[in-house]
């Protein structure tokens, strides 16, 4: 039985009273909760899991932090440096995107290091094993689609990206329509050309009953991704993204039913005073199943910073209702990240997420609250510890020697707390 399926019976598992404590809410209200599809839970029940993370409607936003090797970086020592990197730094799960090296090896290594939930793109191994097995990945079938989901699903992955609203008749409108970029999903862009070359529907979508029984026989989460996402500002909410996204309702839908809990992918590259917008209509369409955004990005022109673009399109989703965010890094568009850019990345994502729940927790709240007190009585000490990256600020605090004492070096003599301290007692 599902997690899914034992909240829908009314059924309090082991798992929900941990997550309640963890999220300070009651166990029952996480039950309906989960009941309703409004919050999934990212365990495989062939794992056990230190940190166990819900996502979805009332509790904390989470961060995703997505490692894995390229055709160019393949070395699983810097893989394992990266997902030591993302957990230390917030990262409540992590996503192996690799498509270099021996993947089902690299996999298997990096679930056996992970404390926190483990994603995966099905996908990418299928293509990859494709092209050694036939010497082109577009020779792949949908058996060799559906096998990697069950090899991945044995190895203990907790949640699937599934390009399943991919279709043909997405393509078709995409082609009608235009994009300034067509496809930018990796996924989506190997599904589609996949489509194109053996002149047949998508697998995910053909055989979508298929993936549900891999995946319930788990309890795997199904995160439904958002292949046709735009990844240009110019694109963003077209009648293309709007489709995949009816499509991925209507599967959620049969997911559901099914007994296996679904959150949905979106958007990529959204403007500003588009993005309540969009939550609101993955809510409305998908039956307010969580929302996992990939950004969005806010602007299309700061490759090297595309950490706080994200960031600041993380910010606005998740304050407006979505529920998981997943990081970018600065390398984002340009090259294969580094272990610094990954934690980069994790801040970025976390200072967004909790700049969202400070909206919708009272926890948030607290937080800040305990900062500011620290701040008026100038502990520094206790102001590094609050900090979401510790060993930076204690750096920038002991950078410079001070000429005057419990004031920082911008202010001195000048420190406002101190004069207002003396101000307030006269």
């Amino acid at each position: 039985m599902t997690q899914l399926e034992a909240a829908k019976k009314h059924i309090i598992t082991p798992l929900m009273r941990q997550i309640a404590r963890d999220e300070k809410i009651k166990a029952a209200l996480l039950c309906r909760r989960i009941a309703k599809g409004h919050i999934v839970i990212l365990r495989n029940n062939k794992r056990t899991l230190k940190k166990v993370c819900a996502v979805g409607s009332g509790l904390r936003t989470k961060i995703n932090a997505n490692i894995g090797t390229s055709t160019d970086r393949k070395a699983l020592k810097l893989e394992f440096k990266k997902l030591k990197i993302a957990v230390k730094y917030g990262a409540d799960a992590v996503m192996d995107l690799s498509v270099g090296g021996n993947i089902p090896k690299i996999r298997k290594a990096l679930i056996a290091k992970s404390d926190v939930p483990f994603g995966t793109v099905p996908i990418y191994e299928a293509a990859a094993s494709s092209k050694q097995k036939y010497g082109n990945f577009l020779k792949m079938t949908s058996k060799d689609m559906m096998d990697v989901l069950e090899r991945q699903a044995q190895d203990g992955v907790d949640f699937f990206t599934i390009h399943s609203g991919v279709t043909k008749s997405a393509i078709k409108l995409l082609k009608k329509k235009g994009r300034t970029l067509d496809i930018v999903s990796r996924g989506g862009a190997i599904l589609a050309q996949w489509m194109h070359y053996n002149k047949k529907e998508n697998p995910f979508y053909e055989n979508y009953d298929t993936v549900l029984e891999i995946v319930k026989k788990y309890d795997i989460v199904l995160s439904l991704g958002d292949g046709m996402r735009p990844g240009a500002i110019a694109d963003a909410s077209d009648a293309v993204q709007l489709k995949e996204l009816r499509t991925l309702g209507k599967l959620a839908k049969r997911a559901y039913n099914a007994g296996v809990s679904v959150i949905i992918e979106g958007p990529g590259h959204v403007p500003l005073n588009q993005i309540e917008k969009n939550v609101r209509w993955e809510k409305e369409i998908c039956n307010g199943a969580p929302f996992y955004c990939l950004g969005p990005l806010v602007t299309d022109i700061a490759p090297g910073y595309d950490h706080i673009t994200g960031a600041i399109g993380g910010a606005l989703a998740a304050s407006y209702g979505a529920d998981f965010l997943c990081y970018v890094t600065p390398a984002e568009h340009l090259s294969h990240p580094t272990v610094a850019d990954v934690k980069d990345g994790v801040i970025a994502s976390r200072i967004a997420a909790h700049a969202a729940d400070i909206v919708k927790t009272k926890t948030a709240k607290n937080k800040d609250k305990k900062m500011s007190d620290a701040r008026k009585k100038r502990l520094w000490n206790k102001q590094i510890s609050l900090s979401l990256d510790p060993e930076k600020a204690r750096t920038y605090r002991n950078r410079l020697k001070l000429q005057v004492s419990n004031v920082c070096a911008m202010c001195g003599e000048y420190c406002s707390i101190k004069l207002m301290e003396k101000c307030m007692r006269a």
